[in-house]
C-alpha cells in the first residue's frame, strides 16, 4: 500500500538522521544520546523544527538559522539515502510469516551500518572498528540461527551459513592479499573487513557481483575524478564507498544482473 511505503520511507529519513549524529560523533568520541544536536558553528542547540529530516534543511536553504553557516550536504543526503534504502528493503524483501519479518529486520539494521561505514569512510578515509566489528558479529549470528532453525543441523557444505562463510572468506582475502602484496598502499585492512561483511550479507554467488561492481564504480568515479583534475593519481580515494553501495546494488539487483550476464554470455 502507498501509505504503508511512505511511512517507511519517513522512518529511513528519521533513522538517518540518528546516522548522522552517530558519525559526526564517533570521531569525538560524545555520547550520541546525552548530549543534544546543536549547529557545529555556533554550537546553538537544535530545536524540534531544525531536525525535521530533509525538510528543516530545505526551509533553512542549507544554513543554520542562527549564525546562517551553510549546513554539510551530507545531513540531507544521507536521511535521504537511508529513506530510499528502507523503502528498497521493505519493497524487495518484507512478506507475511515470521522469518521474512526477521529477515527484513536484520536488512534494516544491517543498512544502518553500512550507511554509517560509507559516509565514515567517505569523511575521514577509516573504517571504524566500533561499527565494522558489530556488524560482522550481527550478520554471523543471524546466519547462523537461519541455518540451525531452519535447516537439519550437521556439519556439511549444504546449509546456508557455509555459503556465506565461504563469500566471506573470498571477499576478506582477496583484499588481505592486495594488502599484502601493496604493503597497504593500494587499499587497507578496512577494505578487508568490509569484504568480510559483504560475504556474510550477500553470500554466493551474489558477492561476486558486488567485487565486480565496486570496482567498475570505482574505476569509472576515478577517471572522471582525474579529468575533472579533483585527483591526480597520487591522490588517495576511500574504496569502502564503492564496496559499501556495490552491497546495496547487490543486494537489491544482484540476481536480476547476474541472470541477464548469464543470458547475455549464453551460459
Amino acid at each position: 500500500m502507498p501509505v504503508f511505503y511512505v511511512l517507511f520511507f519517513v522512518l529511513g529519513t528519521i533513522f538517518g538522521s540518528f546516522l548522522n549524529v552517530v558519525i559526526n560523533r564517533l570521531k569525538t568520541n560524545k555520547s550520541i544520546l546525552k548530549e543534544r544536536s546543536h549547529c557545529p558553528f555556533c554550537k546553538k542547540k537544535l530545536s524540534c523544527y531544525e531536525l525535521i529530516p530533509i525538510i528543516s534543511f530545505i526551509i533553512q536553504k542549507g544554513k543554520c538559522k542562527n549564525c546562517h553557516k551553510q549546513i554539510s550536504w551530507q545531513y540531507p543526503l544521507t536521511e535521504l539515502a537511508t529513506g530510499i534504502i528502507f523503502l528498497l528493503i521493505i519493497f524487495n524483501f518484507s512478506a507475511q510469516g515470521g522469518q521474512a519479518i526477521f529477515n527484513t529486520a536484520f536488512l534494516l539494521l544491517i543498512s544502518c551500518f553500512l550507511i554509517i561505514i560509507f559516509v565514515y569512510d567517505l569523511k575521514h578515509y577509516l573504517v571504524p572498528d566500533i561499527i565494522i566489528y558489530p556488524a560482522i558479529v550481527i550478520s554471523f549470528l543471524y546466519q547462523l540461527q537461519f541455518s540451525i532453525f531452519n535447516f537439519q543441523f550437521s556439519i556439511n557444505f549444504q546449509l546456508p551459513i557455509f555459503n556465506y562463510l565461504i563469500a566471506s572468506i573470498v571477499a576478506g582475502g582477496f583484499f588481505l592479499v592486495i594488502v599484502l602484496i601493496s604493503k597497504g598502499k593500494w587499499m587497507g585492512m578496512g577494505d578487508v573487513k568490509i569484504g568480510i561483511l559483504m560475504g556474510l550479507i550477500l553470500g554466493i554467488p551474489q558477492i561476486f557481483v558486488a567485487l565486480f561492481l565496486a570496482f567498475l564504480i570505482g574505476a569509472i568515479i576515478s577517471v572522471i575524478l582525474l579529468i575533472l583534475k579533483k585527483k591526480t593519481l597520487k591522490s588517495e580515494i576511500p574504496f569502502g564507498p564503492f564496496l559499501i553501495g556495490a552491497t546495496f546494488i547487490a543486494l537489491f539487483w544482484g540476481e536480476f544482473l547476474l541472470n541477464w550476464y548469464l543470458g547475455l554470455s549464453n551460459l
